[in-house]
């Protein structure tokens, strides 16, 4: 997968530095897979949740954060959309509801 982009990925990890080495392991594992669906999204990462058409959610660092992604599986790209604590996440959904 082209993860799009590892910039924010390292942006997030500066904001927060406890989460930075999961947010690297998590980039070098998904740069390397090949989804074709969310089924093969969740064999990667059983933690993960479909919220939306394509936008998924990963648990980071034992659930204590959340990773927001967008994915286009025929082009084979993961779009960072959003990363925070697992209650700024709380807040969000709450809020798109």
């Amino acid at each position: 997968m082209n993860v799009i982009s590892r910039k924010k990925l390292v942006e997030y990890g500066k904001k927060y530095p406890e989460a930075n080495n999961q947010l690297d392991v998590w980039y070098r594992f998904v740069k390397k897979e090949k989804w074709s669906n969310f089924g093969d999204v969740k064999k990667f990462s059983n933690s993960a949740d479909l919220i939306q058409n394509h936008i998924v959610i990963f648990n980071i660092r034992g659930n204590h954060y959340r990773l927001e992604v967008g994915i286009a599986f025929r082009t084979q790209k993961v779009y960072i959309k959003w990363f925070g604590t697992h209650k700024e996440y709380d807040k969000r959904n709450k809020e798109r509801k």
